[in-house]
């Protein structure tokens, strides 16, 4: 079945945080507003997933998952037949989404008082979960050249301590859109072999590569020898829009890295709910590939036209959308003030799109929009933009 990604489908009333949320999180009100902060998609999943969802409806037990073979099979075939990554099922720890293996990894590598670094700008949830957790958080700010975030080793070298345990890569990243290159994930190897730190890679958004852009390699496949400091995570929640279903995964080759993350799994008391394992196998098939394939052909659509919107308007500039389907706009061309910024996106526009500052050091004078949403919307936000910021023009 063809996916129809430009149906508009009301969530408002479903308790959905993107869009019930929003009015107490930004001021805009859904009934006339826009949603573009959380990443999720307003878009149903492949009817594979959908069909795995109504069975266990019509079943109608709900008690304690067995054996998950199928489970660890298809990420297995995921990886393999989509990123050309050879893993072994017994690699894969299930966790509670992605955040949790973030916040599971931090309990079986490090103590409280050390640090964990991340490159800033990046998903906010990583400096809430190290601060949470009484980790020092170090963040190493990326630099921007080319319109394009780039890794800055001189710099950064100065920049620590010696008391980080541990680096969090987030690849493909959120919020520039960025793949990085094979030559910078080497790279970002040798900085934690140098500095005996432990390498977490959030690959989540690593199947959204927009068409034409670079590709997206598993560090973990690219540099083998690194297993004994590696661990990546994956998740077909960002991939299929079903993050309701709060199921990850960390897959991790060397031994007594992977018997240290299941102990601190033991001790929060973690394991994966039946329904939510289900529909990752159903996802990770053949019509899911094919879904993911129409998906990001659409997604590059709605890129196209936001880009054109942005770059019309004068003072703003969206960073080159590589992957995800977040796009990173940058404000300060305008001379505004980020409260400025903010109050005419939200107020004027009726918009909710996140707040750079939320990102770390860099972000201040950035919004991100998320373009996951049907393209009449996108088209939307383009023209409310447009006259939000029309006294540029």
């Amino acid at each position: 079945m063809t996916q129809d990604f430009d149906e508009i489908i009301d969530r408002r009333g479903t308790r959905c945080s993107k869009w019930d949320d929003m009015e107490a999180a930004y001021g805009v009100c859904a009934d006339d507003g826009l949603a573009m902060w959380v990443a999720d998609m307003d878009f149903r999943p492949p009817q594979a997933v959908q069909k795995v969802v109504e069975a266990a409806a019509a079943h109608g037990v709900y008690g304690y998952p067995g054996a998950n073979r199928p489970y660890l099979d298809a990420i297995a075939w995921w990886m393999q037949t989509r990123h050309g990554w050879t893993i072994q099922p017994d690699w894969i720890l299930s966790c509670a989404g992605l955040v949790n293996a973030v916040g599971m990894a931090i309990a079986a590598y490090t103590a409280p008082g050390e640090g964990v670094i991340v490159m800033s700008p990046v998903y906010h949830a990583f400096a809430r979960t190290i601060r949470a957790a009484g980790r020092e958080l170090r963040e190493l700010p990326l630099r921007i050249e080319d319109g394009l975030y780039r890794m800055d080793w001189p710099d950064w070298e100065g920049m620590l301590s010696g008391n980080e345990r541990m680096l969090i890569l987030c690849s493909p990243h959120n919020p520039g859109g960025r793949v990085w290159s094979e030559a910078e994930l080497r790279e970002v190897a040798d900085f934690c072999t140098r500095h005996d730190l432990i390498l977490v890679s959030d690959d989540i958004h690593g199947d959204l590569v927009l068409p034409g852009s670079p590709r997206h390699r598993m560090i973990a496949d690219l540099i083998p020898g690194l297993a004994p400091r590696l661990v990546t995570l994956t998740a077909a929640t960002k991939t299929f829009n079903i993050a309701g279903a709060h199921i990850g995964n960390a897959i991790i080759a060397d031994p007594e890295l992977r018997a240290r993350f299941r102990t601190a799994l033991s001790a929060a008391g973690v394991s994966p709910g039946f329904l939510g394992a289900d529909m990752v196998a159903a996802a990770y098939s053949p019509e899911g590939a094919a879904w993911v394939d129409a998906l990001t052909r659409y997604l590059d659509g709605n890129r196209q036209i936001f880009d054109a919107a942005i770059a019309a308007i004068p003072g703003l500039a969206s960073m080159p959308l590589q992957a995800t389907y977040l796009s990173w706009v940058d404000f300060s061309g305008t001379g505004m003030d980020e409260a400025e910024i903010i109050r005419r996106v939200q107020s004027g526009a009726r918009i909710a799109a996140n707040h750079g500052a939320s990102f770390g050091r860099g972000g201040d004078s950035f919004l991100r929009f998320n373009l996951a949403t049907p393209r009449s919307r996108v088209i939307e936000a383009a023209d409310r933009l447009a006259q939000a910021f029309s006294d540029l023009q």
